[in-house]
């Protein structure tokens, strides 16, 4: 479960970086 956790974190901060931009504006 702890390594799965990490994984998603991974991806979210991967997703949230590669559209940073986008995010900022809808926030």
């Amino acid at each position: 479960i702890g390594d799965g956790k990490i994984f998603v974190l991974d991806v979210e901060q991967i997703v949230r970086v590669r559209t940073g931009e986008t995010n900022e504006d809808a926030i």
